[in-house]
């Protein structure tokens, strides 16, 4: 495994004590933003100023397919990776309108779909393999598909501008891959983090258990993180992965989407925890296992949707909110420099009559 980059502490009690008096001041009623405020003071430590402005975003959505696809545990085929693909390429998918919506620069990485894809403009061509293998037969990468799936991830994010990176997915059968991971890294039991995925019956949800029961098995020594993601994840999460690892080495805000992209989180900051102080988590989605990855997180969703899409889409909705926080804090008035009383009724001298 090649070295990880070094990711440094954000915690300064000097800059989170300037950042807290500064939307103290604001004028309002102390903490009546609610989360905005915290908000605002991470992205404030993020980005190292009190004054933090969010340049040229990134929405980064990493695809790819999964052998394990082959035992029933989806309720659409393999195909519709590709051919959601196109249709991100193409404008028509939820995240490809709301990135536009929102001024979101979006770039999709084939990091390892089992199509052959051509070259265009916002397609970056990072192909590991056409899919992972079988992961009830054995391996779903080899240790060196692992790696280089993670370099390219961080090359992905050395590649774009900007200072904040959303990131998305797709990837038939990559529910089946996230609840693995998060079994195994979390030690929870399979059956509180497996979902209906795209929309399983009661029954598909049981056939789709007890093949990852049958995984978990197989792969049992598979215990470290970088051997989980190995044995038992997908192209695309650990691509991601590796663009977390990369974004949080270069202080970039990271957005981070549903289940799947929490999943690659969840990889990250096994290696580096302190990954985690430059993840907005966007929302709470409807898979089941999330609110309990989450919560292993320790992380506090920005929205509450109902979301099971995937693609990004809960992260280009949270993206506003992110905006907001960094404006509340760079452009609101002071009770001071605009003049008003605070509580105790004080106004600042020279300010008003």
């Amino acid at each position: 495994m090649t070295k990880l980059n070094a990711i440094t502490d954000l915690h300064s009690p000097a800059r989170a004590l300037r950042l807290q008096h500064l939307l103290d001041h604001k004028t309002k009623p102390l903490g009546s933003l609610g989360r905005l405020e915290t908000l605002a003071l991470q992205l404030g430590l993020i980005l190292g100023t009190e004054a933090p402005q969010l340049t040229q975003p990134q929405m980064v959505v990493f695809a790819g397919d999964h052998g394990l696809t082959a035992q029933g545990i989806s309720l659409f085929p393999s195909d519709v990776t590709w051919q959601m693909v196109e249709n991100f390429l193409a404008g028509g998918a939820a995240v490809s309108v709301l990135a536009r919506q929102h001024g979101l620069a979006l770039t999709v990485v084939d990091a390892g779909v089992a199509h052959d894809l051509a070259p265009r403009p916002g397609l970056q061509l990072r192909k590991i393999a056409p899919g992972t293998a079988d992961a009830s037969q054995g391996p779903a990468m080899t240790p060196a598909q692992c790696q280089a799936a993670l370099d390219q991830g961080a090359e992905v994010v050395r590649s774009l501008p900007g200072n904040a990176v959303l990131l998305g997915e797709m990837g038939i059968g990559n529910t089946s891959s996230a609840a693995l991971l998060m079994a195994r890294l979390t030690g929870l039991p399979i059956e509180q983090c497996v979902g209906r995925g795209t929309g399983l019956d009661d029954a598909g949800v049981q056939r789709k258990l007890a093949v990852l029961r049958q995984v978990l098995a197989r792969h049992e020594q598979a215990i470290e993180p970088l051997q989980a993601l190995a044995a038992m994840g997908g192209f695309e999460i650990a691509m991601m992965a590796g663009a977390v690892l990369e974004a949080a080495a270069q202080n970039r805000v990271i957005v981070v989407d549903g289940f799947i992209a929490s999943s690659a989180v969840l990889v990250a900051q096994a290696l580096q925890p302190l990954v985690l102080q430059r993840c907005v988590f966007a929302h709470q989605s409807d898979e089941q296992g999330h609110a309990r990855m989450l919560s292993h997180l320790k992380a506090q969703p920005l929205l509450n949707l109902g979301l099971r899409l995937g693609e990004g889409s809960g992260a280009a909705l949270a993206w506003p909110l992110l905006e907001s926080s960094c404006r509340i804090l760079a452009e609101m008035a002071s009770f001071e420099s605009a003049g008003v009383s605070t509580a105790d009724g004080d106004i600042s001298p020279g300010q008003g009559a």
